[in-house]
């Protein structure tokens, strides 16, 4: 039995796209049983309807800062159509901790950093000030703080000398689109596993290779 997935946007969708196109495939763990909204004008919306899939709008606007309110709401959607894990793919709106709580575990989201480093907003523009060689992407579980759950995957490339923000986030996106998939479909198949703030990963696999930048010719 596939488990039934949401997938909250606020813009346009690039990485519920990739995981609308994972879900496609015949074998994989999981539906995309529904792709909601907190603004009407999010582009990803008609990407999704044209996939076919379920598109629902709950506007957050008219909530101001009543986010009990919003949630109350929300969470009906996603009771009706028996949803098991969510996925935020640029959602742009903080969660109490009660309904964080309550989705602890099921709940996902995608940062484009490799986190703990470089939370919150502009993190290429963080990545690049502190002059790091590596940066990336983590799909990580969502708790209360911002971008600070157990991670479940990274994902990394090299950074640049003549990178920009735009330049970085570019080929990040692109790691973006592999893991988010991945890590879903081992949430899905029950292959990870929560340890304190730890998340613990069952797979065959086992990476032994290191990613090593600026390289140094092997001759000494």
């Amino acid at each position: 039995m596939k488990r039934r997935v949401a997938i909250l946007i606020s813009g346009r969708g690039s990485n519920m796209a990739a995981l609308i196109r994972a879900a496609a495939e015949p074998d994989f763990p999981a539906e995309i049983a529904v792709v909601i909204s907190n603004r009407v004008d999010a582009a990803g919306l008609q990407k999704a309807a044209a996939s076919g899939i379920a598109v629902e709008i709950i506007e957050s606007k008219p909530f101001g800062k009543d986010r009990a309110g919003f949630e109350a709401k929300l969470q009906q959607a996603l009771d009706a159509r028996g949803i098991e894990i969510i996925c935020l793919a640029g959602f742009m709106r903080l969660f109490t901790a009660a309904f964080v709580q309550r989705w602890y575990g099921r709940m996902l989201n995608i940062h484009p950093s490799l986190l703990p480093s470089f939370p919150g907003l502009d993190p290429h523009g963080q990545a690049l000030r502190a002059g790091v060689k590596l940066s990336g992407a983590t799909v990580h579980f969502v708790i209360p703080e911002t971008d600070a759950g157990p991670i479940v995957m990274q994902g990394a490339v090299v950074v640049k000398d003549d990178d920009t923000p735009e330049t970085l986030s570019e080929r990040i996106l692109g790691v973006e689109h592999r893991i988010y998939p991945d890590a879903l479909q081992l949430l899905a198949k029950g292959l990870v596993r929560l340890e304190g703030d730890l998340c613990r990963t069952s797979t065959v696999e086992q990476a032994e290779q290191s990613l090593i930048w600026p390289q140094v010719s092997a001759a000494r």
